[in-house]
């Protein structure tokens, strides 16, 4: 898969910008605050309908106009396709394959596969368990289209669930029909969802292993694992239990939103006990094992964004790196970077062909 050309219009600081991009490594090369990462937040947008970096869409609309669009054409399979992103304000966002809207945006992820290395990837490890499981259910989103179904409806359902559980705090009666027939969408969904995730950590964790020895030169064994209750026995009448302090929380309080992914490093918890190095090594090794498992779902080399990579990362973990990118087990390639001969020394390294494009207050220019 190859994406051949991008068009951002309105999109953050670029007015109209057009880049042609080789099929092998392309290089944006620019100071800090000149769009080169919204130039990947781009790419990012077609592949799954949404930034990378802002959790609302309208943010992603250049101030003082009403509307951005965001244009790829790529090959797939040996055909061409044009995805079109287009957001107005106060409008509902829509995405286009080959001039035809698609009815739902979900629809579309799992088309373009993608994966991001960015410098906050870290706080997968330092942050919260949310962060832990959008990770991975946008990682299964893109492998698997069922699970996303799933998980929408999961979501739709915990939403009325919790709204039911407000109200019945607010008016003190209780509705136990109503509140049953969520529980039985919920229940289930925990339980299908769940699986899916430990099918995906027993696949996923030989595949990080094998990457973080590369780049660590063997030093260490990482783990993941799966930390879940909706994978008892006794789920059902688990969640069931905690009915009480459900309604004296006035929230769900089980169910596969409360999951969480364990990281570790020799036994211990990567969180406290891994150097920043170990940290960084982890999250490209798991990035590097997520574009393996895309390759193999879909037959094709997903794209691969780096951002600031060479800025965050030491001389001998980029030298590994590269040799990785270099052996041609990744196919085309996007990278950012602030330092132009830092990036051309490194690149100048890899026996393939270079795209450089430098960036300056949202302008391109190919070099």
């Amino acid at each position: 898969m190859i994406l051949e050309s991008l068009e951002l219009i309105q999109f953050k600081n670029h007015l109209h910008s057009k880049l042609s991009f080789s099929p092998q490594v392309n290089c944006l090369l620019g100071r800090n605050g000149s769009g080169k990462t919204n130039v990947l937040d781009g790419i990012h947008y077609l592949s799954l309908t949404k930034s990378a970096l802002q959790s609302s869409d309208a943010l992603s609309i250049q101030h003082d106009t009403d509307f951005f669009t965001v244009k790829g054409k790529f090959t797939v399979d040996a055909h061409p396709l044009e995805v079109r992103c287009t957001l107005e304000q106060g409008k509902k966002k829509q995405i286009f394959q080959n001039g035809k809207v698609m009815e739902k945006a979900s629809d579309h992820v799992g088309k373009i596969p993608l994966v991001m290395i960015a410098p906050d990837d870290t706080e997968l490890i330092k942050g919260g368990s949310e962060g832990r499981r959008k990770f991975f259910d946008g990682l299964l989103a893109q492998l698997d289209h069922p699970y996303l179904d799933q998980l929408i409806r999961y979501h739709h359902y915990l939403k009325q669930r919790n709204a039911l559980l407000k109200q019945f705090a607010d008016t003190g009666r209780r509705d136990l029909t109503l509140l049953a027939t969520y529980e039985e969408e919920l229940i289930p969904l925990s339980q299908s969802l769940a699986k899916r995730r430990a099918a995906l950590v027993k696949e996923i964790s030989p595949l990080l292993q094998k990457f973080y020895e590369a780049l660590s030169m063997g030093r260490e064994q990482v783990e993941l694992s799966y930390e879940t209750e909706a994978l008892r026995e006794d789920f059902g009448g688990y969640y069931l239990g905690l009915r009480p302090k459900d309604f004296a929380t006035k929230n769900c309080n089980a169910g596969i939103h409360k999951d969480d992914f364990d990281f570790r490093i020799e036994g211990h918890p990567l969180r406290k006990l891994g150097s920043q190095g170990q940290q960084k090594s982890f999250i490209i090794a798991l990035k590097l094992a997520q574009f393996e498992l895309f390759e193999k779902a879909k037959g094709e080399k997903p794209l691969l964004l780096l951002d600031d990579i060479f800025d965050k990362l030491d001389e001998e973990r980029i030298e590994r790196l590269l040799q990785l990118v270099s052996q041609g087990n990744f196919g085309q390639l996007f990278i950012t970077d602030a330092r132009p001969e830092r990036s051309k020394e490194i690149l100048s390294k890899l026996q393939t062909e270079v795209a450089y494009f430098s960036l300056e207050n949202g302008e391109v220019s190919k070099k």
